[in-house]
């Protein structure tokens, strides 16, 4: 029931088939976080959540170049990274509605997810809060010898953030093989980000040594490529490099967040939609390319909605926890 393609070595090249797969991986974050909408919507979902919806080629596009056994944090905005990296539908979707069968037994839902059988360390809701856990991953690889990369997803809010600047100078100092990967949709919640970002966004890393690379996060290809690039590097040992991925966010800051002509404008969100989102832009290279029609496209979309729809009658079925349960594996 797994949600998205197996990590794969960032070495294993991609043919047409692994771009199918890509394409099914994106795919089925849209449909998984189109229904987790429509829960919120039928007050089955206790919460808010904050939809992925037209940055899947970031998280699908860096995942893919990774190994089960590197590591990912995540965010509050973080269903599709746990999906890229192999996180079953069924089980998430469990999470999301308080139930025991979900990943953290339903008591971190929306924005507290962690997968560790696929070594993602978590989600966070605090804002830049998993660059120290990802930074200390990177320590504990290097220290353990292994050539395990680790990944931090963080949104461009991050960036008025200190923790950020110092884990990334102990990254340099220490040369340790961790990516830092920005996730610039352009607003910070609702304002937009050149509003409260002074200079260059990659002139923050390079201030302190660190590798920086900027990549057009709509373009699935691109991301995986130049992230395939890092990490190569950091498994070499060359030591941290920090990824800016343009993307958008296609809904609003969370599902309550219906009305947003009050910060950006329609056009802008319609121009997007239609001329940038991100599977649009690989199915069409897979038919230019003679690797997928519209046929085989729709064929793929179909077998997603049905995985999509098992997991959600699984999660509504399973049962919620035992009352007596509320402090168990609570630690703080």
């Amino acid at each position: 029931m797994t949600a998205a393609t197996e990590s794969r070595a960032a070495e294993s090249g991609a043919g047409g088939g692994q771009w199918l797969e890509l394409y099914r991986a994106m795919t089925a974050i849209r449909l998984f976080e189109e229904q987790v909408n429509e829960l919120y919507r039928g007050a089955k979902m206790p919460g808010l959540a904050h939809l992925y919806i037209g940055e899947e080629a970031v998280a699908v596009g860096v995942c893919s170049a990774l190994r089960r056994d590197d590591y990912i944090t995540s965010t509050h905005r973080g269903h599709g990274h746990c999906l890229a990296k192999g996180a079953d539908v069924g089980l998430m979707f469990a999470e999301l509605l308080g139930k025991e069968a979900g990943y953290c037994k339903g008591k971190g839902g929306s924005m507290h997810i962690a997968d560790h059988a696929n070594n993602n360390l978590g989600a966070n809701a605090i804002v830049g809060g998993s660059t120290g856990i990802a930074t200390g991953a990177a320590f504990s690889a290097k220290r353990r010898g292994t050539d395990q990369v680790a990944v931090c997803f963080f949104g461009d809010g991050a960036l008025g953030q200190g923790m950020l600047y110092e884990v990334m100078n102990m990254a340099a100092l220490w040369s340790l093989p961790v990516i830092y990967v920005c996730e610039n949709n352009l607003y910070n919640e609702y304002t937009h980000y050149l509003e409260v970002t002074a200079g260059a966004i990659l002139d923050r890393p390079r201030a302190f040594g660190v590798n920086a690379v900027e990549v057009d996060g709509q373009d699935v290809r691109a991301v995986r490529a130049a992230t395939t690039e890092l990490v190569a590097r950091a498994r070499r040992g060359d030591g941290p490099s920090f990824l800016l991925c343009n993307t958008y966010r296609q809904h609003g800051h969370h599902v309550g967040d219906v009305d947003r002509a009050y910060y950006r404008s329609k056009e802008e969100e319609q121009e997007w939609q239609a001329g940038r989102d991100p599977i649009a832009l690989l199915g069409a290279w897979l038919g230019e390319q003679g690797l997928a029609d519209a046929a085989a496209l729709a064929a793929i979309e179909a077998e997603v909605r049905e995985e999509i729809e098992r997991g959600v009658r699984f999660a509504l079925d399973a049962p919620f926890p035992e009352p007596g349960e509320v402090t168990d594996d609570v630690y703080a």
